[in-house]
């Protein structure tokens, strides 16, 4: 059942939303001074039972990290809160909203993320080209400063916190938790093993808690509803993934955007109701969450699943209602990501779809692992051939060869963010390549863009 919410953005229409004054009026900067006045160990609960799952792609449980953090801090060890703006995905655009529209938001969520973990220091990683978001950004941190909520003692509180703007030179790789690390301390972008942890070693050697922004700016909210209460806004769908989230939408919808709505929300919901349905022709597939995620074709998506399936456990209901959480869409063999939907018309090509897609995974490749750097750059060069007519039927099995023998052999998800698109398309538009190849493009008459 749709049901709309408007904890982050009932400020987006407003001019004046993004300053103190507005985010004041609407009881901002409230939680900060309570949480500041809390046990550690009782915000760290409310966290926990408010079941925020990372809004990043991960889904991994917000309050369960937080407590990962050794306790207490050393002195020669001081604990940090880095947050996670860079929000390179192809299809994903919605962190920059709340940074341009509600960034005291994100503020006031370091400022009781800080707390929650023991750190002083809050570092947002925000990539350069997003020069508005950085304004917004730097701007509610000098007006929360001025107005006592940072620096020595926030709200006459002796716990002193500061937040800090850190710009990425736009790597999509630093959209990974160590690669961000390694830039936000001026070194090149390259994922780090693991262990250690951040919680462990992080930022600066020191333990340290990535969070994405969207899961940071919630926190205030979660806390003002309470742990329970703020769950139980997803309570109707029994999903261990509470609250409220931001779900975007893009491609071939009459009305591409970000809508904010209770964790539940289904694809149907988000691509006919909120999206306005399918731009310019029939659906033709879905890519759920950003552009890492394997893709669904429109047969799946519409009918109900065979129920015998162990990928469709859902009986009698179709991919298009079924709840959009974290492990529903697990289960159906893809995975919902950043919760940013990009669908695609039957009037796009398939092909020319998955060229794009490869030509962006090619050039963002880090380079440190072999599978990846060199994988990515095979498998774009295959599909490159057949988009100009040169390829034969046969390469389509090298293809799914390059990309299997990438997953799981990279020191971070990239690798597996490459392959797992090709081979999503490779399952999911095997006819419509051959017939590709075999016309040497006489096929595709369709294109991409409407």
């Amino acid at each position: 059942m749709l049901q709309r919410t408007s904890y982050l953005t009932k400020r987006y229409g407003d001019s004046d939303g993004h300053t103190l004054a507005v985010y004041e009026r609407d009881g901002g900067y409230q939680q900060a001074k309570r949480a500041l006045q809390m046990d550690r160990a009782a915000l760290i609960d409310e966290m926990k039972a408010a079941n925020i799952r990372g809004r990043g792609g991960a889904g991994f449980p917000m309050g369960v990290k937080w407590s990962f953090m050794p306790w207490p801090p050393k002195p020669e060890k001081p604990h940090y809160l880095v947050i996670n703006a860079d929000e390179g995905e192809p299809g994903t655009f919605k962190d920059r909203t709340i940074m341009e529209k509600n960034p005291h938001s994100i503020v006031e969520g370091c400022i009781i993320g800080c707390f929650g973990i023991g750190a002083h220091a809050a570092y947002i990683y925000v990539r350069d080209e997003l020069h508005l978001a950085k304004a917004r950004l730097w701007e509610a941190i000098a007006e929360a400063k001025k107005k006592g909520y940072l620096g020595d003692k926030p709200f006459g509180i002796d716990y002193p916190v500061e937040v800090y703007v850190h710009t990425g030179a736009g790597a999509y790789i630093c959209g990974e938790e160590t690669s961000l690390l390694n830039s936000l301390e001026g070194k090149r972008g390259e994922p780090r093993l693991k262990p250690p942890f951040p919680a462990q070693a992080g930022a600066f050697g020191m333990p340290s808690t990535v969070n994405n922004l969207e899961t940071i700016a919630i926190v205030p909210t979660a806390l003002a509803m309470g742990g329970d209460n703020f769950s139980k806004l997803s309570a109707i769908h029994n999903l261990k993934d509470g609250g409220a989230r931001l779900f975007g939408v893009s491609g071939h919808v009459n009305k591409p955007g970000i809508y904010e709505c209770a964790v539940g929300l289904t694809l149907r919901e988000l691509i006919y109701d909120l999206g306005g349905g399918v731009k310019g022709g029939e659906l033709l597939a879905v890519i759920p969450g950003g552009s890492s995620c394997p893709i669904l074709r429109a047969e799946e998506i519409v009918k109900a699943p065979d129920p015998k399936s162990p990928l469709h456990p859902y009986d009698g209901k179709s991919v298009l209602d079924v709840p959009l959480g974290v492990d529903t869409f697990r289960s159906l063999g893809t995975m919902l990501g950043t919760c940013c939907a990009i669908v695609l018309s039957d009037l796009a090509d398939p092909v020319l779809a998955f060229h794009n897609l490869l030509q962006f995974y090619r050039h963002e490749s880090c380079g440190q692992c072999t599978p990846c750097r060199e994988g990515s750059a095979w498998l774009f060069r295959i599909l490159d051939r057949i988009v100009q007519g040169e390829a034969e039927v046969a390469e389509l099995d090298r293809l799914s060869e390059i990309a299997s023998n990438i997953m799981g052999n990279t020191i971070c998800a990239f690798g597996e963010g490459t392959a797992m698109p090709t081979l999503g398309f490779l399952l999911k538009f095997r006819r419509e390549l051959e017939e590709f190849i075999v016309t040497k493009g006489k096929s595709g008459t369709r294109r991409l863009a409407l």
